[in-house]
């Protein structure tokens, strides 16, 4: 995959391959934790009694199932066995260390199946692996076998098939869309054909695209055309460490407890993702401390859509709404705006008429006013909502500049400054990345709205959110 070398022609729509895939961006990292395990032969057990892993980190609710036997609590130390499903709630999330030492994450509101573990540890490459991601969203890196035995390692979903050539990638799985991130190696997608069936192992070469970790991409399967988004959210696996967990458990202060324990002795990396997830604690500073720019209840679909710049949100999971102030579904925002740029979480949809996707001519320097926030500051006590106390945003379109500045607090932060500054390109894209902090946004065609997206790390956590702007 030829990758894209200008950042205008990187956030461009392209139509690439005549299946129904897609490429989008994103940002979501976890590994467990360093453990030493014998392998399924080593044990003495084999098929589907077969011990294969073993659970290193529980957050919320989460369970193992198998056929024909009760659903147990998901607890760290529980073993993991082939044709186990591992069964995550609203607030749960599982990290599972392999025989082979591969690592695999199960986030909220996943289900994945274990279909066949098979590790060789005399001869790993005639090891085999088949994982079966049911729904949600599961991250891998590859351990001993399916780096040594790539053709014998198959995760599908609901209508695709992904194999790998020694990788660490993210899978987003539902019964119409796949969307899977690579941070590391290569992974190739294909759907499902006579020529591609479930049964198989190893990646399927017809209707297959492949995409490597180098290229800034999110390859999508679904029934759309292909498109090109920008990639904007960092995969630096040195930044992991300092990162968050989305999800507390029931018992916050154990689970965080649990957290700073595992990762002091550096036994697990955190996640820094923009889902939030929060507990009851959580939700309720939610609602006592959003004012300001930050709407106090969430924005109708219909005021937001009559917007020529619209936040659109990926996944829309079953409570999802109350914690999102100035998003809509992307199903419904793309019924009537186009995309601009995006990450796994979020897109920026503008009005484009008549195929025309540049600024208007002439525009000056253009001062604008912010219309409405939403931000959070996620560290490894869980997430809260942040305060928009103001902002300035600035654009010259004479010399293609910009500069912004945001005013932010919290109990848990104290007032926090964010601010960038950077070039703005003929399409109304604009975009800027350091090693603490990043943005990306765009600008209506006629100059009167903008949006971003921010996100900056601090020494404890981070804060993440959008923004929307009116010239002035």
């Amino acid at each position: 995959m030829k990758l894209i070398t200008t950042f205008e022609n990187f956030v461009r729509f392209s139509t690439i391959f005549s299946t129904q895939i897609k490429y989008l961006l994103l940002l979501v990292l976890i590994v467990p934790a360093s453990m030493t395990l014998v392998s399924s032969s080593q044990a003495g057990e084999s098929g589907a009694d077969a011990f294969v892993g073993e659970v290193t980190l529980v957050l919320g609710k989460a369970y193992v199932e198998r056929s024909g036997k009760n659903r147990r609590n998901v607890e760290v130390g529980s073993p993991i066995r082939v044709n186990d499903q591992i069964v995550t709630g609203a607030n749960g999330h599982v990290h599972i260390r392999f025989v082979d030492q591969a690592l695999v994450s199960v986030r909220p509101g996943s289900r994945l199946e274990i279909v066949r573990y098979d590790y060789n540890a005399s001869q790993p490459e005639n090891s085999t692996i088949k994982f079966n991601l049911i729904e949600g969203v599961t991250r891998s890196i590859s351990g001993d076998a399916a780096k040594s035995a790539r053709e014998r390692y198959r995760l599908n979903t609901p209508i695709a098939a992904i194999g790998v050539r020694g990788t660490d990638f993210v899978v987003s799985a539902s019964q119409q869309t796949v969307r899977a991130l690579v941070n590391e190696g290569i992974i190739v997608m294909a759907p499902f054909s006579a020529d591609c069936t479930a049964d198989s192992f190893g990646p399927c070469s017809t209707n297959a695209v492949e995409l490597s970790g180098d290229s800034l991409q999110i390859l999508e399967l679904d029934t759309q055309a292909p498109t090109l988004l920008l990639a904007t959210l960092d995969r630096d696996p040195s930044i992991m460490r300092d990162e968050t967990p989305p999800v507390v458990a029931d018992n916050p202060v154990s689970a965080t407890n649990e957290v700073e324990e595992q990762a002091a002795s550096g036994d697990i990396y955190l996640e820094n993702v923009t889902s939030l997830k929060v507990t009851e604690v959580a939700e309720a500073e939610v609602e006592a401390i959003t004012r300001d720019f930050t709407p106090a209840e969430p924005i109708s679909a219909e005021i937001l859509l009559d917007r020529q710049l619209v936040w659109g949100r990926w996944i829309w999971s079953e409570g999802q709404g109350d914690l999102e102030r100035i998003t809509v579904p992307v199903t419904e925002v793309s019924e009537t705006h186009q995309i601009t740029l995006a990450n796994l979480d979020y897109g920026l949809f503008r009005v484009e008429e008549n195929g025309i996707d540049t600024v208007e001519k002439g525009l000056g320097i253009v001062g604008f006013a912010l219309q409405s926030a939403q931000a959070f500051y996620h560290s490894e006590s869980g997430v809260v909502a942040m305060q928009v106390n103001d902002g300035s945003l600035s654009i010259n379109f004479i010399n293609n500049t910009f500069g912004t500045e945001l005013n932010l607090n919290s109990s848990a932060t104290g007032a926090i400054d964010f601010s960038a500054a950077g070039s703005i390109f003929s399409s109304g894209y604009f975009y800027d990345r350091s090693d603490t902090q990043k943005i990306f946004g765009a600008i209506s065609l006629d100059g009167s709205e903008a949006g971003y997206f921010f996100d900056q790390q601090l020494e404890n956590g981070g804060i993440q959110g959008l923004t929307l702007w009116d010239s002035r």
